[in-house]
C-alpha cells in the first residue's frame, strides 16, 4: 500500500514540455529537427517528479486538458504520484523549446492553455481539502494561472491552507504573485526579475536583494529564495542570508531548473537542514537539472557530488 502523500503540488496551468534540437536554428527559414522529446510538465508537476525521485510520497493536483492527458498519466504511474488532477475539456498547453547547440541558444514558443472557470477551481479546492484530511503537510503552488482564473486564485488557496496549519511554498509571478504575497506563504522563490517587479525598484548587488527579501519576511514569509541564473541564488531566513554560487556546468536544457530548486528547498526543509546546507542542496538540484534533457534530475550520487561543489558565503547584516 502506497504511503499517504506528505507533499502536494498544485499546477493550475500544467504543460507539455516539447524540446526540439535544431542546429543553426534560423527564423524565417526551413529548419531540420535532429531529435525531439516531449515530457509531461508544468512547474508543479516537475517539482512533484523531482521529489518523488528522492523518495518522497507526493500527490499532484490542478487542472489538465482531457484531450492530451496520456503523457501525464504515464508520468504519474512511473513516479508513483497520487493523481488528484481535475480534467477539463480541451488540451493542456504545449511549451516548445528549440535547442541550438551550435550557437548555444534556446528559443521558447509557449502555446496558450485551456480556458477554465470558477467551477474548475472549486473542484481543485475540493481535492486540496481531501488531501488536507489525509494529513498532507506541505503544499507547493507553482506556475502561472490559466485563462479564466482571477489573480486572487493562489491567494484564496493559501488562506485555506494556512487556516488549516499547512506549510505553503509559492512560486509564481505577476499579478498572482502580488495578490498572494500578503497571505504569508512559508517559502517563496522569485527570480531576480520577479522580485524587482514586485518591489518596484532596481536591485543592484547582494545587499539590495537581501534588503528586499527582509522586507518580504516582515510580511509573514519564513524563507525567501531569490534565484539569479548563473549568478546563483540568495537565501534569506530569520537568522541569516546566504549566497550560493553554482559550479560550472554544461547546460543541456533549462527546462525545470527553477522547479528543481524548489524541490531541493522542500527536501531540505523536510530534513530540517541549516540554511547554508539548504542553499547547497537546492542549488545542486537546479544544476543537476541543467545537465539533463527535459525536466529530469541525475542520480542522487550526482546531486550529492554537485552539492559539494556549491560555494556558499554568508552575507553580513
Amino acid at each position: 500500500m502506497a504511503a499517504a502523500p506528505r507533499i502536494v503540488t498544485v499546477s493550475l496551468n500544467a504543460a507539455i514540455d516539447q524540446t526540439a534540437s535544431v542546429p543553426n536554428f534560423t527564423a524565417g527559414a526551413v529548419n531540420r529537427v535532429v531529435w525531439e522529446q516531449s515530457d509531461a510538465g508544468g512547474k508543479g508537476v516537475n517539482v512533484a517528479s523531482f521529489l518523488a525521485g528522492f523518495g518522497h510520497a507526493v500527490a499532484v493536483t490542478g487542472l489538465l486538458g482531457a484531450g492530451n492527458v496520456e503523457l501525464f498519466v504515464r508520468l504519474f504511474d512511473e513516479k508513483n504520484l497520487a493523481d488528484r488532477f481535475v480534467c477539463v475539456p480541451g488540451q493542456t498547453r504545449v511549451n516548445v523549446k528549440i535547442v541550438d547547440d551550435v550557437s548555444n541558444r534556446v528559443t521558447d514558443i509557449n502555446f496558450p492553455g485551456v480556458a477554465v472557470g470558477p467551477d474548475d477551481l472549486a473542484a481543485v479546492t475540493m481535492a486540496i481539502e481531501d488531501l488536507i484530511e489525509q494529513d498532507a503537510e506541505w503544499f507547493v503552488l507553482s506556475g502561472s494561472l490559466p485563462s479564466g482564473l482571477p489573480p486572487s486564485s493562489y491567494r484564496d488557496l493559501i488562506r485555506l491552507l494556512k487556516s488549516r496549519g499547512r506549510k505553503v511554498v509559492l512560486d509564481t509571478s505577476g499579478a498572482a504573485f502580488v495578490d498572494a504575497i500578503d497571505t504569508g506563504p512559508d517559502v517563496i522563490k522569485p527570480n531576480i526579475d520577479e522580485l524587482t517587479e514586485l518591489v518596484g525598484r532596481p536591485l543592484e548587488g547582494e545587499r539590495a536583494v537581501v534588503d528586499a527579501a527582509r522586507d518580504l519576511r516582515r510580511r509573514g514569509i519564513d524563507l525567501v529564495v531569490v534565484s539569479m541564473g548563473a549568478k546563483g541564488a540568495i537565501f534569506v531566513d530569520g537568522a541569516q542570508a546566504v549566497h550560493a554560487a553554482p559550479p560550472p556546468v554544461a547546460v543541456k536544457s533549462t527546462v525545470g531548473a527553477g522547479d528543481a530548486m524548489v524541490a531541493g528547498i522542500v527536501d531540505a526543509c523536510l530534513r530540517n537542514l541549516a540554511l547554508e546546507d539548504c542553499a547547497r542542496l537546492a542549488t545542486a538540484f537546479s544544476v543537476g537539472a541543467l545537465g539533463e534533457i527535459g525536466p529530469r534530475l541525475p542520480a542522487r550520487a550526482v546531486i550529492e557530488d554537485i552539492c559539494g561543489q556549491v560555494a556558499t558565503k554568508r552575507i553580513e547584516e
